[in-house]
């Protein structure tokens, strides 16, 4: 009898919790309908806060590399409260994102069929049990023949589904697809994705933003010179699998021809057999603002076939197998104008170098505390070497490199190479007052000219105030080398902050002294990874 009480007890107590549960819901419901953001904020206007919320995560305006899709708890304004709920729900705008992959389009395809769609796939890597399937792509070919897709920024290393997706996108034979302003296609799987039908059958004719980049195969460029008039940015960043032709300097010319509008080019990969005395006449490029090109020593003959603009934003150039007459022939009249025009590079610049077995690359813009809030103005160049050479055209090219910037403007300096490059560029960069050292290993004449060399008597970094060294290593004499440049730079009274970054070799107590009062300031920042067990330093600064 008692068991059977209990059990009638328990019952009517859970129907009571229930009950409970659904009056708590209610007084929410209640407490939320009171929240001024529901009672005073029109239901139109909440909803294009939200849309708005949305577009800003997803739109990014720089090259496409950076594109994001939709940020991880985009949409955790539904869960805020009912209202909310409904009015997101009835906002069709937030529905132009299906997310960043297959297992949120499968959640998000059904929802405003009529709102423009921004197709992203990218993020996490898809689950492998949710495939592309029949009801996704009816979906897609649905938006096609309605005209609806905006933006297709589709990036994977799936080339299969990558494949797949594109078929659903390509239209029957009359042609579609007019209302795409942005297409992005990243493939770096094993398999290349076809595209040639997707852009013979799409008109394009809205298209603002191409970037495709990896591997594809494509039957004919002809159609981007003749279906494209918007373009604002075209970045090729790819290679091509036979049988698929290269894009050819006349191909390129229509294009940048029939887009006047163009504002960033950036070419890699796309090989340019006959821009070198080829037939491409010059083309005039008023409107370009980013120019970026990647390749060997044809590549960078196009630079012979554009008329650019001054100023531009951005420039950013690299070529394979160069020679010392190729940095001075090719490279050096566009990086001199570059300087020269824009009024922005008059005053402070900061230059980053750096040297390998097979490439030198310096890249120069503006130094701290003198750039505007816009993006700074940017230019680099980065020369692959087919072969190590000798130690002396090494230095002599990277010397003539170095030669292209206005080198008394240099007030911030990034060095990774073998210092000893460094000492005709520094007896020339009078102006450097902060100097960041990478990498290097501190040995005998460290920062100091060569005493059997032609500039023995000369004195480097004259106005230096601060010495950065990072991720350094020492020779066999330890720090000498450097409490040696130390007692150099104080002969003229002339003093330096010192500042050690990264794992530090060991330093005892009486060198940290010493080394402390040779300098106006001793910083160190140590590499929070490393063990300090393993690393004794110097404790009482």
């Amino acid at each position: 009898m008692d068991h059977e009480t209990n059990i009638h007890s328990i019952r009517a107590l859970e129907r009571q919790i229930e009950e409970g549960q659904g009056d708590i819901i209610q007084l929410k419901r209640a407490r939320n309908s009171l929240l001024n953001i529901s009672t005073r904020t029109p239901p139109e206007i909440l909803g294009r806060i939200f849309a708005w919320s949305l577009v800003q995560e997803a739109r990014r305006p720089a090259f496409a590399r950076d594109f994001r899709g939709l940020q991880k708890g985009s949409y955790n304004f539904l869960l805020v409260c009912h209202h909310w709920f409904e009015v997101a729900s009835r906002t069709p705008e937030l529905w132009s994102f299906w997310g960043n992959t297959l297992q949120d389009w499968k959640q998000r395809h059904h929802r405003s069929r009529a709102t423009p769609l921004n197709l992203v796939l990218y993020g996490d890597r898809s689950d492998p049990n949710v495939l592309f399937d029949e009801s996704l792509q009816d979906a897609v070919r649905s938006r096609v023949i309605q005209g609806t897709i905006r933006q297709v920024h589709l990036m994977s290393d799936d080339g299969d589904t990558l494949t797949a997706i594109i078929s659903s996108l390509t239209p029957d034979e009359g042609g579609q697809n007019k209302n795409i302003e942005s297409i992005v296609l990243g493939s770096w799987g094993l398999t290349s994705v076809d595209i040639s039908n997707f852009f013979a059958r799409s008109h394009l004719s809205a298209l603002r933003f191409l970037d495709l980049c990896g591997e594809f195969r494509i039957s004919s460029w002809d159609h981007l010179a003749s279906r494209t008039t918007l373009l604002t940015t075209l970045s090729l960043r790819i290679s091509t699998s036979p049988p698929s032709p290269t894009l050819t300097a006349p191909q390129l010319f229509w294009i940048l021809v029939g887009n006047p509008g163009l504002q960033e080019l950036a070419l890699s990969g796309a090989a340019l057999p006959d821009v070198v005395g080829g037939p491409m006449p010059k083309v005039l490029l008023r409107n370009l603002k980013i120019l970026s090109l990647k390749g060997g020593f044809r590549q960078l003959g196009l630079l012979d076939k554009l008329i650019l603009p001054a100023p531009l934003d951005r420039i950013d150039l690299s070529g394979s197998d160069y020679t010392v007459e190729h940095a001075s022939q090719i490279l050096a009249p566009y990086i001199r104008d570059y300087f020269r025009w824009d009024a922005r590079f008059q005053d402070r610049l900061k230059v980053s170098t750096s040297t390998s077995l097979d490439s030198i690359s310096i890249s120069a813009s503006l130094a701290r505390n003198s750039a505007p809030e816009q993006e700074p103005p940017y230019v680099g160049f980065e020369v692959f070497l087919a072969n190590q050479p000798p130690p002396d055209v090494l230095k002599q090219l990277f010397v003539e490199l170095i030669a292209l910037i206005p080198r008394e403007r240099v007030v911030y300096f990034i060095a990774s190479p073998d210092l000893k490059l460094l000492e005709e560029p520094f007896l020339m960069m009078p102006n450097i007052g902060t100097l960041v050292v990478i990498g290097a290993e501190l040995s005998k004449g460290f920062l100091q000219p060569d005493p059997n060399g032609p500039n023995a008597n000369e004195k480097l970094l004259l106005e230096l105030s601060t010495l950065s060294l990072q991720h350094i290593t020492l020779d066999d004499d330890g720090w000498s080398s450097l409490k040696s440049y130390l007692y150099y730079q104080t002969t003229n009274l002339q003093t330096v902050s010192l500042e050690l970054v990264g794992e530090i070799p060991y330093m005892s107590p009486e060198e940290a002294d010493e080394i402390e009062g040779l300098v106006d300031e001793f910083i160190r920042d140590e590499d929070p990874t490393t063990d300090a067990d393993e690393q004794p330093y110097f404790n009482h600064l």
